[in-house]
């Protein structure tokens, strides 16, 4: 599986902002995505997780309420809906795929990762 993350920008305090993850490989409906974030000079960070159905998600609690987690398999895609962005959540952000079934909040429980998509926010 190749995952591929894009969307990253500039976005001001308050704004939104979705990020997309372009998966590869016919295996992608039965993996568990997650998505992790990285800010200058930290170490890469779980934020939000969903399992293959789509039916269960996990949050960071910084990020709940505020991020929503979904898939289309259909699309072989993962997305990150970011609404009420702050300036803290400026980071490089990562989408990741886990052949296990299993919602993870580690980065070593991952085995596909994409090269990652700037966000910024500005104040």
């Amino acid at each position: 599986v190749q995952l591929q993350a894009f969307g990253g920008g500039l976005v001001q305090a308050g704004g939104s902002l979705r990020l997309s993850c372009a998966a590869s490989g016919r295996a992608f409906s039965s993996y568990a995505m997650g998505w992790f974030r990285q800010g200058p000079g930290k170490e890469r960070v779980f934020v939000a997780a969903i399992n293959w159905s789509g039916g269960n998600t996990r949050y960071t609690d910084s990020v709940k309420g505020r991020f929503t987690i979904s898939r289309d398999d259909a699309k072989t895609a993962v997305y990150l809906q970011m609404n009420s962005l702050k300036p803290e959540d400026t980071a490089v952000y990562y989408c990741a795929g886990r052949r296990i079934n299993v919602m993870a909040t580690t980065v070593a429980s991952y085995d596909y990762w994409g090269q990652g998509t700037q966000h910024t926010v500005s104040s």
